[in-house]
């Protein structure tokens, strides 16, 4: 079994288990029913609201990706990526629905739960997330050029995303979200070190 495969069932595995305690301890009355006290300005709140949508951007780049090349091993890590953030995305929002805060929180920044210290390109909403003119560009490319930009795309995007799930580990109330974000850092970073490793397969490095 190869490296993606490794990473993406680790990642899986670990938001199924996540997912099972949540579960189990809303209906014993424990975590996160006991997180229905987050409040809309938390850390928890924050965190679920911002990086859903920072997980729907990575689906969306997978699934361009997958239609612009066909290298197997990129349409395997894009289809691994864009299934293991669907399902973390589902959970977070469900999470947001049974401490009966909204998904959207009009007139807020994303971000204002945390301190940015990371640089954002402009026009871009988060950390690490691409721009429209990025996107723009991944569906003008095909072949290796769209896997080499993709790949670069998606290392940003995971540092971004490694950058926010660290910060809720060390501002997030609820335990079983802090154990998902914890899980995150930790797959994301494996993938990171796994896309460097096929960007060189294909004479390219991460951008800048």
């Amino acid at each position: 079994m190869n490296r993606t495969h490794w990473v993406a069932i680790t990642a899986v595995v670990l938001a199924l288990l996540f997912a099972g305690y949540a579960t189990v301890s809303s209906a014993w009355g424990g975590e996160p029913a006991a997180a229905a006290t987050p409040t809309r300005e938390s850390a928890d709140a924050g965190f679920a609201r911002d990086m859903a949508v920072h997980h729907q951007q990575a689906v969306e780049m997978s699934f361009i990706v997958r239609d612009r090349t066909q290298d197997e091993e990129v349409r395997r890590l894009a289809y691994d990526i864009a299934n293991t953030q669907a399902n973390q995305r589902g959970m977070m929002l469900g999470w947001l629905d049974l401490w009966g805060l909204p998904k959207v929180e009009s007139g807020t920044e994303p971000m204002t739960w945390m301190d940015m210290g990371m640089h954002m390109p402009e026009g871009a909403l988060m950390p690490g997330m691409a721009t429209a003119a990025d996107l723009a560009k991944l569906n003008t490319l095909s072949g290796r050029q769209a896997e080499v930009f993709y790949l670069q795309l998606m290392i940003d995007h995971h540092r971004g995303g490694v950058h926010m799930a660290q910060g809720c580990v060390e501002r997030c109330s609820v335990e079983v979200e802090r154990n998902l974000a914890q899980g995150m850092v930790d797959a994301q970073q494996s993938e990171i070190d796994l896309m460097t490793d096929l960007l060189k397969k294909r004479g390219a490095a991460p951008r800048a």
